[in-house]
């Protein structure tokens, strides 16, 4: 026996085949499940865990999911401080960053317990196939509803940059002011080829490029606010005009414009009426990113729980800051009179500004770029429900692109506003994404011997997904209400 080992090691020339000559030779009651286990160990985990080697920086990995986590909502945050105040808007935005860091922290964690990096898979594996097709819908809502938004701007903008530039009092019937023939043009010539890449990771540098123009917007809005009057000259005439229909004396009539000057230019710390119930929704909006943490997980090079709960908080933190930034300043130029798409305000000072114009042609930019970033979960949720086990084929791959940026275009062709697109997609499959399937996912996953049914991990998952739930059906009750009596107030409508 010794020889036929000695000789099966000479014959082999390395350890694994002389485990496998040793497995045999001391006979069939003894197999080498040991050894087999391992040596299938990290192949198995590999095609289980991830298509291909991930080899996205850490770097890029934050600015895809900044960019993932920014887009059309920053432009409806100031609306939402003129209808909570500056300390109720800061409190809610604290609150949701904050849990929407943790409801990452339960995406992970569920992950990292059954090695799969795909939401759908993670609702299959707690409620099988209900909880996959949850998972899918929910991400095909939400998803579509942001790119559509994010298509309503070049709609609504694009022709606005272009009357600007070439210094058109009114806009004409020509086709390149129609925002409907724009949108279908920066489909096909920008969106689709950048839609086509294959990984997610390849779009870091487009990404890049996209947070460096909201960077440009957020400059331009904070130095708007020292140059914009308030009240602005509109408003001003109002008032004047108003005070000259009473007989009043000289100094009373510049009294009551002053005070009513004041009155327009005084900020609201603390503000509840209809218009509220749509910040939570345009906040949740604004904040989910879910569906793109566990693409960019796969594709992240070295990749572990922690080092992409750094990459979402560090996220996250920079989008809080630009977006309190953004909604302060924007506020304090307008106050009340702020609409739901802050762009569209700044026209009313000066509709030819080469500032805003430029700004106009960044946020452009900016959600031009982020299309795609949003796309892959929606075409990887199609290719999980219908193509789970085949392979990449380029042709499925494509046609499922233009399929979706086909009906997006058409969705946004006939879309009433934007504001509407915010309250209902915010309400539905934002608190889904956001609060409820990462809860109930760890719930059903985490084994028990690890943490029970009452452990205070489980306990606090459970009230994480009942707070989305009431978020949910609050936000939906109000939103209802205020289409119903007809006092909801859109702004700019977009």
């Amino acid at each position: 026996m010794a020889q036929g080992r000695a000789g099966c090691r000479a014959r082999a020339g390395g350890e694994l085949a002389a485990l496998a000559c040793a497995c045999r030779v001391e006979g069939p009651r003894r197999s080498c499940v040991e050894g087999e286990g391992f040596l299938q160990k990290s192949p198995s985990k590999e095609q289980h865990f991830t298509d291909f080697e991930g080899k996205t920086s850490f770097g890029m990995s934050v600015f895809n999911l900044s960019n993932a986590i920014m887009g059309s909502g920053i432009l409806g945050l100031a609306y939402a401080m003129a209808n909570t105040g500056i300390i109720l808007f800061l409190f809610l935005l604290t609150a949701v960053a904050l849990l929407s860091s943790y409801s990452i922290h339960l995406l992970l964690k569920s992950s990292g317990i059954v090695g799969i990096r795909a939401y759908e898979q993670l609702g299959y594996r707690a409620f099988g196939t209900p909880g996959k097709l949850a998972a899918a819908l929910a991400i095909t809502l939400q998803n579509i509803g942001a790119m559509s938004s994010y298509l309503y701007i070049i709609k609504s903008e694009l022709p606005l940059v272009i009357q600007t530039f070439l210094n058109l009092e009114e806009q004409t019937s020509d086709w390149y002011m129609n925002g409907n023939y724009l949108v279908i043009l920066v489909s096909i010539t920008v969106i689709l080829p950048l839609a086509l890449m294959r990984q997610l990771g390849y779009l870091g540098y487009s990404s890049g490029f996209s947070l460096s123009c909201m960077v440009f917007f957020l400059i331009a809005v904070i130095y708007k606010k020292f140059h914009v009057p308030c009240p602005l000259p509109l408003n001003f005439a109002n008032i004047t005009g108003n005070v000259s229909l009473i007989e009043v004396t000289k100094e009373e009539a510049q009294l009551q414009v002053e005070t009513e000057a004041t009155a327009l230019c005084t900020p609201s710390y603390f503000t509840l009426n209809s218009q509220t119930a749509y910040t939570i929704p345009i906040m949740a909006f604004a904040f989910v990113c879910h569906p793109e943490v566990l693409p960019i997980y796969t594709e992240l090079k070295d990749p572990s729980k922690k080092k992409m709960q750094h990459i979402s908080n560090l996220s996250i933190a920079v989008m809080y800051v630009m977006y309190f930034l953004a909604a302060l300043f924007g506020y304090l130029t307008f106050y009340d009179g702020v609409e739901s798409e802050l762009l569209h305000t700044y026209s009313k000072v000066d509709p030819f500004d080469v500032l805003i114009l430029c700004v106009r042609v960044a946020v452009l930019t900016a959600v031009t770029l982020t299309v795609p970033i949003v796309l892959f979960p929606v075409r990887r949720a199609i290719q999980q429900m219908l193509f789970k086990n085949q392979e990449f084929n380029w042709l499925r791959h494509t046609l499922i692109a233009i399929g979706l940026l086909t009906c997006i275009n058409l969705l946004v062709i006939f879309a009433p506003n934007i504001l509407g697109i915010f309250g209902v997609i915010g309400a539905t499959s934002a608190p889904c994404l956001i609060f409820i399937f990462p809860a109930i996912f760890y719930f059903r996953i985490m084994p028990t011997e690890k943490e029970p049914a009452k452990s205070t991990p489980k306990i606090l998952a459970l009230c994480f997904a009942v707070l989305g739930l009431l978020l949910m059906t609050m936000s939906l009750s109000f939103i209802i209400i205020d289409w119903v009596s007809g006092t909801d107030r859109h702004g700019g409508s977009h």
